[in-house]
């Protein structure tokens, strides 16, 4: 696909400089250097005109609420970036929408002026840059990795940030722990001229996308499309073809965007797994993406849904 990463998440070419990690004096000096993006239970710090990213010096009062050491993101175009996460500031009031799907609230710390607020990425994602998107993405998955994973796997003692971030060492048996990311296939399935769309039950209501699913271990790609599919809608599948991928921080997978060809048209949900699936045909698809249609809402734009399903719409999937 040969427009494949300009999906949103999809990468500006940052310098993650990596071979700078494993050197603490270096690291040290480039933290005072350059700027630190705060990252309020998963929610970066953005600018409410711009919605840019806003990183701040690395002594500024917000970072007293940080639980653990700054992560080094990389170089952007000469600049140090950091990522920290600040999850024990309390604000003054709270709503209960934070972590749903869909959050439109947004925190203002009182050290910061109006214009800087934490908000919630899903809904903030197509206004950021590739460069920004690429930052923010990275940062918000290394950090709730971190947030989540603070024990040794091994021995149960509590871990700490090593290696700039991008490993946990364990101080009582020394193991080390990496980053993890979830592989999960997302899948255009169509059959002549329609698309398999499918509905959770959690989603707002009339929203249908694509169908995914995690990728098993041992599992390749084409097999997990075809396994998903079917448990998931009943539907067959045959030649498969990768087409993109997207980081997706939600909150740590790597999308496998991919075009299945089905074989078989009967659909069969598993309610345990969706809601509700049909066949949407591209005159009906249109419409859902300009708004148009009377039932069914599209996929939120700057999702690897959304992306597959206009390029598949355009005829751009080659």
């Amino acid at each position: 696909m040969k427009n494949a990463e300009s999906v949103t998440f999809g990468g500006s070419g940052l310098d993650r400089a990596a071979h700078l990690r494993a050197r603490p004096d270096k690291i040290a000096q480039l933290f005072e250097q350059g700027g630190v993006l705060p990252i309020w239970r998963g929610k970066p710090l953005l600018n409410t005109q711009t919605r840019q990213p806003i990183f701040l010096p690395h002594d500024h009062t917000v970072f007293e609420h940080a639980v653990e050491d700054a992560i080094f993101v990389g170089i952007d175009e000469g600049t140090p970036r950091f990522a920290r996460g600040i999850s024990k500031w309390e604000p003054e009031s709270e709503t209960d929408q934070v972590g749903n799907f869909s959050d439109p609230s947004e925190q203002k710390h009182p050290a910061l002026p109006d214009s800087q607020v934490f908000a919630e990425l899903r809904a903030n994602m197509v206004a950021l840059t590739p460069r920004a998107a690429e930052l923010v993405a990275t940062a918000k998955a290394i950090i709730e990795w971190h947030r989540s994973h603070r024990f040794c796997a091994k021995c149960g003692a509590p871990s700490v940030i090593d290696h700039a971030g991008w490993r946990r060492k364990c101080p009582t048996c020394n193991t080390h722990h990496f980053p993890r990311t979830d592989p999960v296939v997302i899948m255009l399935i169509t059959r002549g001229n329609s698309v398999l769309m499918g509905r959770s039950p959690h989603w707002p209501e009339g929203m249908y996308s694509l169908l995914a699913g995690f990728v098993e271990p041992g599992e390749p790609i084409e097999a997990a499309v075809r396994r998903e599919t079917f448990e998931e809608a009943g539907v067959h599948v045959g030649a498969v073809e990768y087409l993109s991928s997207q980081p997706w921080p939600f909150p740590a997978s790597l999308m496998f965007g991919c075009h299945g060809h089905a074989t078989s048209d009967q659909i069969t949900i598993d309610p345990e797994e969706i809601e509700d699936a049909q066949w949407v045909t591209r005159e009906d698809m249109l419409d859902a993406i300009s708004g148009n249609h009377p039932t069914m809402k599209p996929a939120r734009k700057g999702s690897i849904a959304r992306f597959l399903i206009e390029n598949w719409l355009a005829d751009t999937l080659d």
